[in-house]
């Protein structure tokens, strides 16, 4: 795509333009078949998870699903709901309700369309393989520890916001068990880890929820006292008479303006300035967490297809999904990395693939939504145990605790430990901030001043009395020039006519380094000394100019050759003083 271009070719434009056959269209059709089996329980997983009915979760696999993949910058990735995002979007139905989720939803959107549109898909490069990690791991124990009270079929009083409170709560419900939802939740946990083993024609949640399913359902009718919680019976709706559905509504998702939708309460919160004034750090954090997960599933999609995917594109689809989605019902989707490996291991070839799971997600849901009201909400919670297990990220979390530098563990336990307790804003911020103080330091470290011998590469003599020859190394910026140049600060000046200073090892300067080398300049000038910079590479050549700075005479000389500075400075020690011009005089003016 040109680089002027506003990033809109979407990778199923690219596909169309290589050549599309029917042998592709039928590979992706059944790629985005079992990608939908796998994506049907885990969508209303999701959805439960994050505090909404299930159906919502149907409804984003559908609409920003489809959208998303008509428009992304990768072929093979599957978007949809996401266990990471279960963090940030359980707090904000549990305040805001359902319009308050979607809402944040819309206003997360327009934040990935502005990103895309400033081309800012590179910048997930800059994020730290710690913080991601770190973060990743947190997210993990946080989506297991909310399965509990479904898992255990817990009655837990109120639901509270802060996750030690989470933890506080679920443990004084702990007398209050249901064994019967456990031990579905304990069936449904041991088919999905078993049934792999067997075959992998068929996905592992289709055959452990349907089993489930079967089995409570036999139970229910046949054995006195048992009763587990289910999706028909936790969540309800209206019909088109108006009359109370049980579990989830056969029908397509309607269009109605977020704010319409029901807030806390029960009650519609309306659009008003206060509301998205409060959602405003949700959907920031939704917008930067849908931004890096979405752009690092493309990634992975990219090592498994040896494809390259176009992040600009993908960020404004993810962002167009994510503005349109909410109007029919649907929250927060992002690029989904298990779903999106699926997609490629089962031979997905386009972005059609995707189309195609979203549509079997709309099958499912006008012919299937009278079964599905039979799932039990343990069976669903144990899907989701695996789904956290599977994103715990512990053998990466394993080798940076054993291999990684102790900054490095530091950044990973700090991010974990605060995504864990506070949420992932915190943790992601802390962990930039705590990465980029740390990568400063190490600069500093390689940064430094070394006075030269004889062995200089450029010295083909050894110099004439008077002249000294430092060797500037690493960049000299805020965190490092003035620990690098305080070396220069003991220069013995007696007799001292020129230093040369080679920074062709000087990668970038800022003007914290420039104050501090004009103020050594200065100094250096002030005792009689002239000062020879040699080597000197593109970029401090720009920000000498931009600095004003000029060849001075008797002062200050800039060379991009080392060898020519060290020449300048053997003529300029070897001229008598009583037969320098006074332009010479190292008292004279600059020119």
């Amino acid at each position: 795509m040109p680089a002027s271009g506003i990033p809109l070719a979407s990778a199923l434009r690219q596909a169309f333009r290589e050549g599309y056959s029917w042998s592709d269209l039928r590979a992706d059709a059944l790629a985005g078949l079992v990608v939908g089996v796998v994506a049907l329980p885990l969508s209303m997983a999701l959805a439960v998870a994050s505090g909404v009915p299930p159906q919502h979760g149907l409804y984003t696999a559908l609409v920003a699903g489809g959208l998303i993949a008509l428009l992304g910058g990768s072929r093979v990735q599957v978007s949809g709901p996401t266990a990471a995002f279960v963090v940030l979007l359980a707090p904000v139905s549990a305040r805001f309700g359902l319009a308050g989720l979607l809402i944040a939803s819309l206003m997360a959107g327009a934040l990935l369309v502005a990103m895309g549109l400033a081309r800012m898909g590179r910048f997930i490069e800059f994020v730290p393989y710690p913080v991601t990690t770190g973060f990743t791991a947190g997210i993990a124990v946080v989506i297991a520890t909310l399965q509990a009270k479904d898992f255990l079929g817990l009655q837990v009083a109120g639901n509270p916001e802060h996750y030690l409170d989470r933890v506080r709560a679920l443990a004084q419900a702990l007398p209050t068990a249901n064994p019967w939802d456990a031990a579905v939740g304990g069936l449904t946990l041991a088919l999905l880890l078993l049934w792999p083993r067997l075959t992998s024609r068929v996905p592992a949640p289709l055959v452990a929820l349907a089993i489930a399913a079967a089995v409570a359902a036999v139970c229910a009718a046949r054995v006195p006292g048992f009763a587990v919680a289910t999706i028909g019976s936790r969540f309800h709706s209206l019909g088109p008479d108006g009359q109370l559905l049980a579990g989830i509504p056969r029908q397509l998702p309607s269009f109605a303006w977020p704010w319409s939708r029901p807030g806390a309460g029960g009650v519609a919160p309306g659009l008003s300035f206060e509301l998205v004034r409060d959602l405003l750090p949700s959907a920031f954090a939704i917008a930067m967490l849908g931004a890096i997960e979405s752009l690092l599933s493309a990634v992975v999609a990219d090592g498994m297809t040896g494809r390259k995917h176009d992040p600009d594109a993908e960020l404004v689809a993810q962002g167009a999904g994510n503005l349109v989605a909410p109007f029919f019902g649907g929250f927060a989707a992002t690029g989904a990395l298990a779903r999106t490996a699926t997609n490629v291991r089962a031979g997905a070839r386009s972005p059609l693939a995707a189309v195609v799971h979203a549509l079997s997600i709309l099958a499912a849901l006008l012919l299937l939504a009278p079964l599905l009201g039979f799932l039990p909400m343990a069976s669903l919670a144990a899907l989701l145990l695996l789904v956290a297990w599977h994103m715990s990220e512990r053998k990466h979390v394993r080798y940076v605790l054993q291999r990684a530098p102790r900054s490095d563990v530091l950044v990973l336990l700090a991010c974990f430990g605060l995504t864990v307790v506070f949420d992932m804003v915190v943790a992601v911020t802390a962990g930039l901030v705590l990465s980029s103080l740390l990568f400063i330091r190490r600069m500093a470290e390689v940064s430094g001043v070394t006075l030269v011998g004889d062995s200089h590469p450029h010295l083909d003599a050894p110099l004439p009395r008077g002249v000294v020859l430092y060797d500037v190394a690493g960049p000299l910026f805020f965190g490092a020039a003035q620990s690098a140049l305080s070396a220069l600060e003991t220069v013995e000046k007696r007799g001292l006519r020129a230093v040369v200073l080679d920074v062709a090892d000087v990668p970038a300067i800022d003007a914290t380094g420039l104050v501090n080398l004009e103020s050594l300049i200065a100094r250096l000038n002030r005792d009689g000394v002239k000062v020879i910079l040699g080597g000197a590479q593109e970029q401090p050549m720009r920000a000498f100019a931009r600095a004003g700075w000029r060849n001075r005479k008797g002062r200050l000389r800039i060379f991009r050759d080392v060898g020519r500075a060290i020449d300048n400075a053997r003529t300029f020690a070897e001229t008598p003083l009583s037969r320098r011009g006074p332009e010479e005089s190292p008292t004279a003016g600059t020119d």
